[in-house]
């Protein structure tokens, strides 16, 4: 079994009266693809927000290799290894899609956005910029600036500044929202190959149930901010308390 790489132990977040997320533990090992699924209001993105740090907990403790994070920023925990897709949207938008894929790498090697101005000549990095854009079918677009971008080329272009960011653990807040049916499926293919790599972690909210059962090791439900089931997709997708209670006869895969 391959070891925990992400844990969260009792996470919970209270705005005001209300518990949004409400006390929940999980963990996520390396080489997983992980759906978090449930239905609307049920805490899936404030879950993601508080293992990215868009949010502070009030209480319980997230767990990055070994390393309580809990109190670090976003910024920090995108340094030790989370990354999560809109954090890097639009870094740049009057850049180019090459400038901004280029820009994240650099950063990623702690060579800094100040060598900006010479970067034509970072051969090196320009090339795994391009190789990162042809992956995700956007070296036609290399040289339109980010605000040019229709909605779905946007999204893909989150996938290209992921995969420039190559984190430990990556975050996908329904990754083909928006998309047209012919530019959904980049995306997913993508997806399918970085869990291929399987020295990487992938946890992804997603609706669509062709989507999780074609791509999910393990289903976490989550229903009013707590865990309702965690588990195999054929068992939890099979449970009459999810199938009736959190996501309808949807999830029937009989």
């Amino acid at each position: 079994m391959t070891h925990p790489i992400l844990e969260t132990r009792d996470l919970t977040v209270r705005f005001g009266g209300h518990v949004a997320v409400d006390a929940v533990s999980c963990t996520f090992r390396t080489g997983e693809l992980c759906a978090i699924v449930g239905p609307n209001g049920a805490g899936k993105t404030t879950y993601f927000n508080l293992i990215s740090g868009q949010i502070p907990a009030s209480a319980g403790r997230v767990v990055l290799n070994g390393q309580d994070i809990t109190r670090a920023g976003v910024s920090r925990r995108c340094d030790l290894g989370i990354g999560r897709a809109f954090q890097l949207t639009n870094l740049f938008p009057n850049l180019t899609v090459l400038e901004n894929v280029r820009l994240v790498i650099q950063s990623k090697r702690r060579m800094g956005f100040a060598l900006f101005s010479t970067a034509a000549s970072h051969v090196e990095l320009t090339n795994r910029a391009e190789e990162i854009l042809d992956s995700v079918r956007m070296m036609p677009l290399s040289g339109y600036k980010v605000s040019e971008l229709s909605h779905g080329n946007q999204r893909k272009l989150e996938v290209a500044l992921l995969i420039a960011l190559d984190p430990l653990v990556y975050m996908f807040d329904e990754p083909t929202a928006g998309m047209s049916v012919d530019e959904a499926p980049v995306v997913l293919d993508l997806i399918a190959r970085l869990k291929a790599q399987t020295d990487r972690t992938i946890l992804l909210v997603e609706h669509k149930m062709d989507v999780i059962r074609s791509l999910a090791d393990r289903i976490v439900v989550l229903h009013n901010g707590a865990l309702a089931a965690d588990g195999a997709p054929a068992e939890v997708m099979a449970s009459d308390v999810v199938q009736e209670a959190y996501m309808g006869k949807e999830l029937d895969i009989a």
